[in-house]
């Protein structure tokens, strides 16, 4: 009787700066193959992540799968054979971690180029002495290739990137050259901002109008000016000459193991670069005195809770997208105090089409514009037809029956897929190497699997987005009952809201505002609402506020009337 063979799985990891001789996939299933030959071991599966950090494990689907299929006893393996400990992990904590982890359900590592056995009694010492050993060099390749980096900028070379607006880049001499058409926007950025005094959105509107265009370095990115993109010019020391390295650094989250983000270096290197200069500095240094001068403290006096309470719902009445919240400050000139007024307008960045940007200026007054919606739901409620109507709505169901149908089909397909999926992986597993034809075979299938692997995919993506639909659709009508219930009561309970509490309660209650284009002093600038429910509002008819039938749009009864 011959003895049955052990079990093993095999995983492969290359990181994109580890592909060398040695390391390389190929290399490293060519090696654990032979290894699992000579000791008798049947390879149940691969596991391979090409082009992925072993800083973490997270960011490595096929390792996590690895590991979920150990806890799912899903073939009975013994071992995990990995070609050197560093492809297991480079993060001590995270090798240990998973090491315990597959131990807990009887499963060991065979580090083969190693010699690591987790299984006796010297292995698990030394991957513990190993893993920390990889973390550390780890980090060194990090600070090594940081420093070629710092020197590289030292020495005036670009460092790598795309090259800023109004350069282009010269790889041979590792630089950045000037590119004409681009610089000379550059330089009226300047000129208007430090000598005609222009602000950054007066500049960006001037740029938009007159003709002068973006280049686009990626699909997303817009081919006009924002603020954001003229204010990154002007702090920009690369325009003067310089070569600025380590503006920001990477800073761990405090409380986790291995997430970072980006902050602001208080020192950085700044030195002569090898490229020209498209501005002087002595006019760069104006502009970040003027900047500084622009940039006094907030200091919030009219409220330290305001919030812009219909920012994002009242829509500009030429480009259609949501108003935001902006803020007026006055010094009064006697006792030196700040008064913050704020207002509503449009930041004029959307193209209305192919030439012509957004030219709606007014500024709405905060506070006229709150009172005015406040007003109409006042009106509203307070109408007697208005009980009725929430009765009638709390009693409505929900009726979700198309997309539980639509889900339970989709759950049918999901069965027959995964059955044709496990039917093929076992003719798969069971096709005989000596076969003449085995590749042609296993390719055949493998492609077929591959293709079933999508239409799994499409699926359950399918009952998700559908799942997603049924709970927003319970949520969206727990959310009406819980509005009408505080309509009933809104002349008490409103008043009583924060400004945080009222901007999410209108929020939930209207969907958008329209405005007059055109409005005169003293009118009201409000011309329709359209609410979350069949409630519908119009400043030129004579019923004003309607009550609307959810399927026709149809009048059931109004509210008001002039």
């Amino acid at each position: 009787m011959k003895n049955k063979k052990i079990k093993c799985y095999l995983y492969l990891r290359v990181s994109t700066s580890m592909q060398v001789e040695g390391y390389s996939l190929e290399a490293q299933k060519e090696r654990l193959t032979k290894y699992a030959d000579f000791q008798h071991m049947e390879v149940i599966r691969e596991y391979c992540d090409a082009g992925k950090s072993g800083k973490s494990i997270s960011g490595r689907p096929e390792f996590t799968q690895m590991l979920q299929d150990v806890a799912d006893d899903r073939d009975g393996v013994d071992y995990i054979l990995v070609f050197k400990l560093s492809r297991f992990g480079r993060n001590a904590a995270d090798v240990l971690n998973s090491l315990q982890y597959i131990q807990d359900f009887g499963v060991n590592l065979i580090c083969v180029e190693d010699g690591i056995d987790s299984s006796k009694d010297s292995g698990k010492l030394t991957i513990t002495v190993l893993s920390a050993v990889a973390e550390i060099e780890r980090e060194n390749i990090l600070v090594q290739t940081m420093e070629g980096r710092k020197q590289k900028a030292r020495e005036g070379k670009w460092n790598g990137g795309q090259a800023p607006f109004g350069y282009r880049l010269d790889k041979e001499n590792d630089t950045i050259i000037i590119e004409e058409n681009d610089a000379e926007v550059v330089r009226i950025i300047y000129d208007k901002y430090v000598h005609e005094g222009m602000g950054i959105d007066t500049i960006c509107t001037f740029l938009n109008q007159h003709g002068y265009m973006k280049h686009r370095m990626r699909k997303r990115e817009l081919n006009y000016f924002t603020r954001s993109f003229v204010k990154r010019i002007l702090e920009n020391p690369v325009y003067t000459g310089k070569i600025a390295y380590g503006k920001s650094k990477t800073q761990k989250i405090k409380g986790t193991r291995d997430q970072y983000h980006r902050v602001k270096a208080d020192d950085y290197l700044l030195v002569d670069g090898k490229h020209e200069a498209i501005v002087s500095e002595e006019l760069w240094e104006e502009a970040q005195q003027r900047r500084k001068e622009k940039s006094d403290p907030w200091v919030k006096t009219h409220s330290l809770d305001h919030e812009h309470i219909l920012s994002g719902i009242v829509k500009c009445p030429l480009c259609g997208t949501g108003m935001a919240g902006t803020v007026r400050r006055r010094k009064n000139k006697k006792t030196g105090e700040y008064k913050d007024d704020f207002y509503y307008r449009c930041l004029h960045r959307k193209k209305i089409d192919e030439e012509h940007f957004c030219t709606y200026k007014f500024s709405l007054n905060q506070n006229e514009l709150n009172k005015q919606v406040e007003d109409v739901v006042l009106d509203m409620i307070n109408n007697k037809n208005f009980g009725g109507f929430v009765k009638h709505s709390l009693g409505q169901k929900i009726d979700i029956r198309e997309l539980e149908e639509e889900r339970e089909q989709l759950r049918q397909q999901l069965r027959q897929l995964s059955g044709a999926k496990k039917k093929l992986s076992d003719m798969l597993d069971r096709l005989d190497v000596g076969d003449r034809h085995y590749d042609r075979k296993y390719q055949d299938m493998q492609d077929r699997l591959d293709n079933l692997y999508d239409k799994i995919s499409d699926i359950e993506e399918g009952i998700t987005d559908l799942n997603a639909k049924i709970h927003n659709a319970y949520s969206e009508h727990l959310t009406i009952q819980e509005l009408y219930k505080i309509l009933e009561h809104f002349d008490i309970m409103y008043y009583k809201m924060t400004d945080l509490e009222k901007k999410e309660f209108l929020r939930d209650l209207i969907e958008r505002i329209e405005l007059y284009p055109d409005r005169k002093a003293n009118e009201r600038a409000i011309k329709e609402i359209y609410f979350r429910f069949p409630i519908f509002y119009n400043n030129q008819e004579t019923m004003g506020i309607r009550l609307l039938d959810e399927n026709t749009d149809e009048t059931i009864c109004s509210l008001i009337r002039a």
